[in-house]
């Protein structure tokens, strides 16, 4: 496929910069969104002659790309070219939610029950058919928008194959994939079917490199290699590590806005004092309720601490912020209610008229949780795995006296943040209660140079150089 005109710089993802609702008229509505992809592709400047390549996720979004034929305005985009692709409905179901998050997901961050599953029939079949096709879908769409020798930077579980896929349409682009993700070890990754594993493998090493958060996520993906392709695949230097740090600078402007000032005096009056009139401790998390997140064991800690510690009753309030995620799938309208349920018993157990021990918040609202950040002596961030964790980050980077961390050992962050969190494994409840104790406990000095070191660590490799040193990778 020759091509003289097109873009220098590609990104794809499944989610774009945008995303569109209809009101009551029938007009489109659009709502920007943010991130480190959106950091980055700004960190390139205006005259990049960049576009980026998304799904239409919504009905909405189905309908902005009925009227524009997938262009879309860039008075909505912020100045960004985006292309959206109107994926049929039902092979985009079967892709995202049959495979990428039942499937890929589950593999990654080692969520399966492997007594009852997975188990890969008929039915996995189908649905992977429809993973091949979206994949395709970008892949035709990247190599018709890219000028010849482009940058195209693919992103995500989500889009595995489209690397290998792209090559055979356009063998002169440049091509990364980036893994936001884990990479489950071998032995966990086995559990896939041997062609879809080789199949998964084999679609990003269709890229000139494949880069990861962390080393230890380059590793495994490299060992899997080497377990399903043979001995010397892929060669080192088309595996790479980025970490991705926290946007500094936005976040701190953002966090002294006047709504969050308002919902950091809401915040301390539903927390209060304790019986002593001096200000309660915060104990913060922020998450989507992901099963990998560990919500339900963090409340269990939490308890575990009231329970052990009784000196802290009254004088601590658990701030749980846990945005619902993926509510489309059963298990986790299951792990959500099942939050609900731990957090529920836990106040009927300790709470007193004047405390409520766990605040939990399950509406996502932005500004709430920068106040939260603010207001944090301690952050609470123990998934069972995670690519890297930006909450962990962005914590101490906000807090306004500084906060002590608590960090899942199985936190991508952990590589980068652990010489100055209080550790944890993920799984232990007494253990992590006992770092809870500990954090609470921190004196103030030591607190807040941990806060200091933390912060300085978290915002070492902010969105826009993240995402420029994958260019520069590229070029090299």
């Amino acid at each position: 496929m020759a091509v003289t005109e097109g873009a220098r710089v590609l990104v794809a993802s499944n989610r774009g910069p945008v995303s569109y609702s209809l009101d009551e008229g029938g007009a489109l509505v659009a709502r920007r969104g943010g991130g480190g992809l959106v950091s980055g592709l700004s960190a390139i400047g205006p005259d990049a002659d960049a576009v980026w390549v998304c799904a239409a996720l919504s009905e909405g979004d189905r309908e902005a790309v009925r009227r524009t034929g997938g262009a879309l305005d860039t008075a909505d985009t912020g100045g960004q070219r985006v292309r959206m692709l109107g994926i049929d409905p039902g092979v985009y179901a079967d892709a995202y939610n049959g495979v990428a998050n039942s499937v890929l997901w589950f593999v990654h961050h080692m969520l399966y029950q492997t007594p009852l599953e997975p188990a890969f029939g008929r039915e996995f079949r189908r649905q992977w058919a429809s993973y091949e096709a979206y994949n395709q879908a970008f892949a035709r769409a990247l190599a018709e928008e890219a000028a010849q020798g482009a940058a195209v930077l693919v992103q995500d579980y989500h889009l595995a194959l489209t690397p290998r896929m792209l090559r055979g349409l356009r063998p002169d682009l440049r091509i990364g994939h980036f893994s936001h993700t884990p990479w489950a070890p071998p032995e966990y990754f086995g559990l896939l079917p041997d062609d879809i594993a080789a199949q998964l493998l084999g679609g990003i090493l269709g890229a000139d490199r494949a880069a990861f958060l962390t080393r230890r996520w380059a590793d495994a993906f490299t060992d899997c290699c080497h377990a399903v392709l043979g001995p010397g695949i892929p060669s080192g230097e088309r595996v790479g590590v980025h970490g991705l740090g926290a946007d500094a600078d936005f976040l701190r402007e953002r966090a002294h806005r006047p709504d969050v000032d308002e919902w950091l005096a809401v915040l301390r009056e539903q927390i209060g004092s304790a019986p002593d009139g001096t200000p309660r401790r915060t104990i913060v998390r922020v998450d989507r309720t992901e099963l990998s997140k560990n919500i339900v064991r963090g409340l269990l800690a939490y308890e575990e601490l009231l329970r052990a510690r009784p000196e802290w009753r009254e004088r601590v309030v658990h701030v749980a912020f846990a945005y619902p995620s993926r509510q489309d799938l059963a298990v986790y309208r299951a792990y959500t209610a099942e939050v609900r349920r731990v957090a529920e018993e836990i106040n009927s157990r300790y709470g007193t008229p004047d405390w409520t021990p766990v605040e939990l918040h399950v509406k996502d609202d932005f500004a709430r949780s920068l106040a939260a950040y603010r207001m944090a002596d301690v952050a609470l961030v123990n998934p069972i795995r995670d690519g890297m964790n930006l909450v962990a980050k962005e914590v101490p980077v906000v807090s306004d006296e500084g906060c002590a961390l608590v960090l899942s050992r199985e936190a991508g962050a952990y590589e980068e943040l652990g010489e100055h969190a209080v550790t944890v494994n993920p799984y232990d409840i007494v253990g992590t209660a006992a770092a809870l104790h500990e954090a609470l406990s921190m004196p103030t000095p030591e607190r807040a140079e941990r806060s200091k070191a933390l912060a300085a660590r978290a915002t070492a490799l902010p969105p826009g150089q993240w995402f420029l040193d994958q260019l520069a990778a590229l070029e090299a």
